[in-house]
């Protein structure tokens, strides 16, 4: 099958490309650092992820904003599928530029639909748990999408965008939570546990008994591998891990203390910009797509952990 991945050399991208294997892939990736994320730990990320994937993948550096070249790229590689990976990554960093966001996650997610019209069977788009809003334990897909704040305003308007183009192809919306492990930027709530923890700084707790769906990268690459390669009964599959014992904020810092064996931890009231949050029903994903996430919080963790030890004088110390 001919897989056309965009933002192949994300965090979460080259997990998936690594997944299809066996697969005609095809990597498109603007290799940004969003302006936010510090450029030398961006670049030696995107090296590493180049590097995990031995070069077996043809890669093209392309801006999604820019139609003609998407048009072209699709044209010369005729995808069979399409897998939309390319976006601003969370509201904090939507923040930043929300119009260059805007663009990104709008207008670069037409340029993609429209070019592949006529050309694609199936379009896969990966939109985040955040399109809820506030919602309680083990939400399934039918739940009604209060999006709070930009980042998951634009993700639910892409899901809307996407099944505009229902008379064009297959589409399926996907839907993960909380993601984390080997090759992350530091922004993300898990990393910068670690990281204040092995820089001598105060790990601080927003909201110590909010849930977060944490979930491995291999387990999201999983679903969304999964869900562009089978037949999909249903438009939308939450993709997490959704333990069986609810991670709570407070529990996570714990267990990053326990395995460095230092770390100071804060408490303080939860950010009400945010919402709160806590597990996804899979039950759909694992009837339909045979979904199967293997790895939990605490094995996940440790070798996270491990990961970012081995890497932290070369790629995070500052």
């Amino acid at each position: 099958m001919r897989i056309l991945v965009s933002g192949g050399l994300g965090f979460i991208g080259h997990e998936v490309v690594k997944q299809l294997e066996g697969h005609d892939v095809m990597v498109i990736d603007s290799m940004t650092n969003y302006d936010f994320i510090p450029l030398d730990q961006m670049m030696k990320l995107f090296q590493m992820r180049q590097g995990d994937l031995r070069n077996q993948v043809p890669t093209r550096r392309i801006d999604i904003r820019d139609r003609s070249t998407v048009q072209k790229c699709l044209m010369d590689f005729q995808p069979e599928v399409v897998i939309h990976l390319a976006s601003f990554p969370r509201q904090k960093v939507v923040l930043q530029n929300p119009s260059v966001a805007s663009e990104v996650m709008t207008t670069g997610l037409i340029n993609l639909l429209e070019a592949s019209k006529g050309i694609a069977n199936k379009f896969v788009y990966i939109s985040s748990s955040m399109v809820y809003g506030d919602f309680n334990d083990r939400v399934p897909e039918t739940q009604e999408c209060k999006p709070r704040g930009q980042y998951a305003i634009m993700k639910y308007m892409g899901e809307k965008l996407v099944e505009d183009y229902k008379e064009y192809f297959e589409y399926v919306i996907l839907r993960p939570s909380a993601v984390y492990g080997p090759r992350d930027v530091e922004d993300r709530v898990l990393s910068k546990f670690v990281l204040n923890a092995l820089r001598g700084k105060t790990i601080e707790v927003r909201g110590a008994d909010e849930i977060l769906d944490f979930t491995y990268v291999t387990d999201t690459a999983q679903g969304i591998a999964l869900a562009s390669t089978k037949s999909c009964p249903h438009d939308i599959y939450n993709i997490t891990r959704c333990e069986s014992q609810p991670i709570t904020l407070h529990m996570a810092a714990k267990q990053v203390v326990e395995l460095l064996g230092k770390g100071e931890i804060e408490l303080v009231d939860r950010d009400q910009n945010f919402p709160s949050r806590g597990r996804l029903d899979i039950t759909r994903a694992r009837n339909d797509l045979g979904y199967k996430p293997e790895v939990d919080f605490a094995e996940g963790c440790q070798q996270y952990v491990e990961w970012m030890k081995s890497v932290y004088d070369t790629v995070y110390k500052s």
